[in-house]
């Protein structure tokens, strides 16, 4: 591999992960803007938001979905190119739904959309960077 080659490598990986990172920021302060809404807060504290009840179940898979991202900011670094690019690409799709799907559930308000639009384009660039990213061990020499 050529220095060239080493460096487009790691330039993408940081790319990845710092994509990762933008958008966990996203989710997190969407979430604590919903903490401050009194109307979610209300739905909170019945345990049930936008008829979604809130089960352990409920909590546990949430937490597996954002545990996805946290680990994607390290993955994106250190998996080598193959498993790096299909984590980022199945990540960033499963991801991308979830968030999609968020805006069906109840009805959103206005900070809760933007947010969701902000999270869905990072998350849809992360596939699309990740899709596009081209192994540098098969890049013709005439290429680079």
């Amino acid at each position: 591999m050529t220095k060239q080659e080493t460096t487009e490598m790691v330039d993408r990986k940081v790319i990845l992960s710092t994509l990762w990172i933008f958008a966990m920021f996203n989710y997190i302060y969407a979430d604590i803007l919903s903490l401050m809404d009194p109307a979610v807060l209300k739905e909170i504290m019945t345990g049930t938001v936008g008829g979604l009840e809130m089960t352990q179940g409920f909590m546990l898979g949430a937490a597996i979905l954002m545990e996805t991202a946290i680990v994607m900011v390290v993955l994106s670094r250190v998996l080598k190119y193959r498993a790096n690019r299909w984590a980022n690409i199945i990540a960033g799709v499963i991801h991308t739904a979830a968030v999609f799907l968020s805006l069906f559930v109840g009805t959103p308000a206005m900070y809760y959309t933007f947010f969701a639009t902000i999270e869905i384009a990072c998350t849809l660039l992360i596939v699309w960077y990740a899709w596009k990213w081209i192994d540098p061990e098969v890049i013709p020499d005439n290429k680079i």
